[in-house]
């Protein structure tokens, strides 16, 4: 908060100080997105806005006269009712027109307060805005405060008409405070600032308000439109989940419980910071891709291909090396223009072309082999389901008297040829049988499931730990229900590897099933749920009450930026009835409803990393071992790389808890974090309220183990399942997110037709070529780097977002040890002993680096969940 140190003030002397903000003009999207420009929007980007600038240098001037105010308050001096101190109205002066820490767009603009030595130090600011449009406020500078020196406040906020606002907009120095240690002049003043932000709970949100309030998840439907399109409520139910932002719309008109839907979702205003950020530039790509692109994409096939199906192989990799041609007026009626100029790289003979998936740059077939297949369990795009095999033959945990026998028809017989004369029980016992299991998750549905134009199986993969550290599948297990009835148990077959004729894609088609399943769970479980929505009530409790100086809330800040945002455009186009989940993914309209089944057995505690292994069987503790935990396989990447992440994440967490904590009793007398704990529980996650394994918030230990799951499963654990989304499954034959028809049985036509035309029979049974286009376009968006991403070991404001000396030191160490831990990891994927680190498709694991450039780069640690 305060830097250097200056003479005393004399009585009427004036304090300098440097306001900087943002136009509205710099921030309007339809500028930056015009179809008449010729700029691409990712990679002109800056281009465009500069030209926005250009135009708006004149408004700047708005600013100026009586149009924007501020007034200083005390946090050393008070009045007669013990709030500090506020100082005379002060309006903006001259532009600044040098000040080299300006970042893009912004403008700075000078100011001087009246500020007599009896008012004190200034802890806070109110400002007003009298003009009609509203500004994003950066930051504001006061310098040569009498004996204190800089003062910083970090605002990033969005400022409206000051008669849009019941209460005065208010901000704070950025030295943080324990609720107990706040200065007396200002605790009313962080009182009524919390109290504005959760509101009263009743009423339609405006696009103005700051609120924070919890919603169940009951607008993903559209009733009113088609009863097609009606979804059961989420949360508060027999299906359980976490809670979202509240909106306030309407109740549809055919169903009082499901809220209506709009083209723009509320959002607490400073939770989307304006369209010159990157990030918001990729979600709105993502919203026009949906909307605009995909369908004008798919009309243009429809008229070039009279067949709906890829033919072969070569066919799928056509996106990539030859493209396809386009009508010329294809590209003409895609609004706008700009936006794929840069993401298909189209030329002048209208072709459009996906940028070949990392997982095919080097061998075009590698992604066919068992290993391959067997490594993406643990390096791929959903690396932690695989876990040990404790008993044989595996069991269900579905109730029989629903669903019958559901025990594996696995036998000894089938694994033991391949257990290099081990047998199963010793196989078991020596820790080298694991099992990727999408059983009981289907089950419940895949007769609905199978009702549709889908076909598909529930799954069970049983893998062996070779000698050489490898994994190779022994048997997949693929079970549909009886056809009499789910009590009677389903119908299972088992299937063997085979290399050679039509056995050998009878295998590669099982071994579809088991991705298809695995895609699903991916998309809807391990991406969606395990990240964004769990998320989700950590943001709204934070906001609801932990004042912007609470040590907590400036520790948790940068790993909620943008979440809010992404989720609400997630309901609007990507999660809703017939959105585009749904309609490229095996579960369907069932996709959400299946994963508040999952949410049933969610643990926050178990969302630690070493929790999480441990729980897998995946690892054991070991005090000798590096972390405390000895990995069973030895070469797990994503379980090594992200060991090295948490456990750097945890020091950090550790050592900053622990400045501003002294004892445990800090912690349960922390007012602001037992309100915030309390109401994550009961109302965020109110749904799980019940359960034995929340902490009670009472030890030190307790805050810095669930922060740094937090940060961890922001960061890391959404790295690690988000941005290899197209890497792998850009080439669709990897990584299926549909199965349309059942395996050939032996004497049927389609099992002929599989002996004579493979692939062609593949591609039949797998995504469609529709569904492939619009999955594409989705996950390639999805799978990018904002150019202003921030990642892990960066934040926002650079080194004025806290006061404190030492937190600012703990964090600078946190970032050098990042840096050191990616040279580690880059070291490790040049061991070529280390073979499931890159496999027989050649692609090293790079998903947990911490750093990045923008783009489609297969690497990168964001701070939060912004895509």
């Amino acid at each position: 908060m305060f830097s250097g140190v200056t003479g005393l003030v004399k009585r009427g002397q004036k304090l300098k100080g440097t306001v900087v903000l943002m136009h509205k003009n710099v921030l309007d999207v339809n500028a930056l997105t015009s179809a008449q420009s010729p700029t691409g929007i990712i990679g002109g980007a800056i281009g465009v806005v500069g030209g926005v600038i250009g135009t708006t240098v004149d408004t700047l001037t708005s600013f100026l006269g009586r149009s924007v105010a501020l007034r200083l308050i005390s946090s050393t001096a008070a009045d007669a009712s013990g709030k500090g101190k506020v100082g005379k109205q002060t309006y903006l002066e001259g532009l600044v027109t040098s000040l080299p820490t300006l970042g893009a767009g912004q403008s700075a603009f000078d100011i001087h307060f009246e500020w007599d030595s009896d008012m004190g130090i200034p802890g806070a600011f109110y400002i007003e805005n009298f003009m009609q449009v509203e500004f994003f406020l950066v930051s504001l500078t006061l310098e040569d405060i009498p004996n204190h020196g800089t003062i910083h406040f970090v605002c990033n906020s969005w400022i409206y008409n000051d008669k849009k606002y019941k209460s005065d907009r208010i901000f704070f120095a950025n030295k943080a405070y324990l609720p107990s240690e706040t200065p007396s002049p200002l605790v009313k003043y962080r009182e009524e600032e919390l109290k504005t932000l959760r509101g009263d709970g009743t009423g339609e949100r405006k696009e103005h308000e700051r609120i924070y309030d919890y919603d169940v998840y009951n607008d993903l439907g559209d009733p009113d439109s088609n009863a097609r399109l009606a979804r059961p409520v989420l949360g508060g139910s027999t299906l359980p989940y976490p809670r979202r932002g509240r909106t306030g719309r309407k109740p549809t008109k055919k169903d009082s419980k499901s809220e209506s839907r709009s083209d723009s979702v509320y959002l607490p205003r400073d939770e989307s910071f304006g369209h010159l950020k990157s990030s918001d530039f990729l979600v709105y790509i993502l919203k026009s891709a949906s909307q605009n692109v995909i369908p004008q994409l798919q009309s243009a096939l429809r008229l070039q291909f009279n067949q709906p199906e890829f033919s072969s192989f070569n066919d799928v990799r056509g996106l990539y090396d030859g493209g396809i041609k386009l009508p010329t007026d294809a590209l003409s009626k895609i609004s706008p223009i700009p936006l794929f100029s840069e993401l298909f790289r189209t030329d002048g003979e209208q072709v459009l072309k996906f940028p070949p998936p990392k997982v095919i740059q080097v061998d075009q077939s590698a992604w066919m082999t068992d290993e391959e297949f067997a490594r993406e369990m643990i390096a791929g795009v959903n690396p932690h389901i695989i876990r040990k095999l404790q008993e044989f033959p595996p069991k269900s945990k579905l109730d029989s008297q629903l669903y019958g026998d559901n025990t594996s028809t696995i036998t000894r017989e089938h694994l033991q040829p391949n257990l290099g004369g081990l047998t199963v029980e010793q196989a078991i016992q020596n820790n080298r049988l694991f099992i990727l299991d999408h059983h009981d998750t289907l089950i419940p549905y895949l007769r609905r499931i199978n009702a549709t134009e889908t076909k598909a199986y529930a799954t069970r993969t049983i893998i062996f730990l070779q000698d050489n550290g490898t994994l190779k599948p022994l048997a997949i297990e693929l079970s549909k229900p009886h056809p009499q009835g789910d009590n009677f148990g389903p119908i299972s077959n088992v299937y063997l590897p085979a290399n050679q004729g039509v056995e050998a894609y009878i295998w590669l088609l099982a071994k579809a099933y088991v991705i298809v399943n695995d895609s699903c769970y991916h998309q809807l479980v391990s991406h969606w749920l395990n990240t964004h929505a769990v998320v989700e009530p950590f943001v709204i409790a934070t906001n609801r009450h932990l004042s912007v100086v609470h040590p907590v809330h400036k520790l948790l800040l940068p790993h909620y930026r943008d979440t809010m945002n992404i989720n609400a455009l997630a309901r609007n186009v990507l999660v809703n009835a017939e959105g585009i989940i749904e309609s490229t993914f095996l579960w369907g309209g069932y996709s959400l409803e299946m994963s508040a089944v999952v949410y049933k057995d969610w643990v926050f505690p178990e969302q630690a990393l070493p929790a999480d292994l441990l729980k897998r069987g995946v690892a054991v503790k070991d005090s000798s071992a590096p972390h405390g935990l000895r990995l069973l396989i030895e070469d797990y990447p994503y379980a090594a790389d992200g060991l090295e992440i948490w456990a750097t994440i945890k020091s950090w967490v550790q050592e900053y808890v622990s400045f501003y904590y002294k004892s445990d009793a800090a912690i349960k007398q922390d007012t602001e974090l037992q309100a915030f704990w309390k109401e994550l529980v009961q109302v965020g996650h109110g749904d799980k309220k019940n359960e034995p394994w929340w902490v009670k918030m009472q030890t030190r230990e307790e805050l810095i183990e669930s922060c740094t799951t937090l940060i961890w499963t922001a960061s890391a654990l959404h790295a690690a399942v988000n941005f290899g989304q197209y890497p792998y499954g850009g080439y669709i034959l990897n990584r299926p997110t549909l199965s349309r028809q059942f395996m050939p049985e032996i004497g049927s036509p389609e099992y002929a037709e599989l002996a004579k035309n493979p692939e062609k029979v593949y591609l039949k049974t797998i995504t469609g070529k529709n569904e492939t286009l619009k999955d594409l376009t989705i996950i390639e968006v999805l799978s990018r780097h904002a150019s202003d991403e921030l990642y892990l070991g960066q934040r926002d404001g650079g080194e004025f977002w806290t006061y404190d000396k030492e937190p600012l030191e703990a964090f600078k160490r946190f970032g050098k040890r990042l840096a050191e831990i990616e040279q580690k990891l880059i070291q490790r994927n040049s061991d070529e002993t280390l073979r499931n680190r890159y496999g027989p498709v050649k692609m090293p694991y790079t998903l947990l680096y911490p750093s990045s450039e923008e783009g489609l780069t297969f690497r990168g640690i964001p701070n939060s969940i912004s895509i």
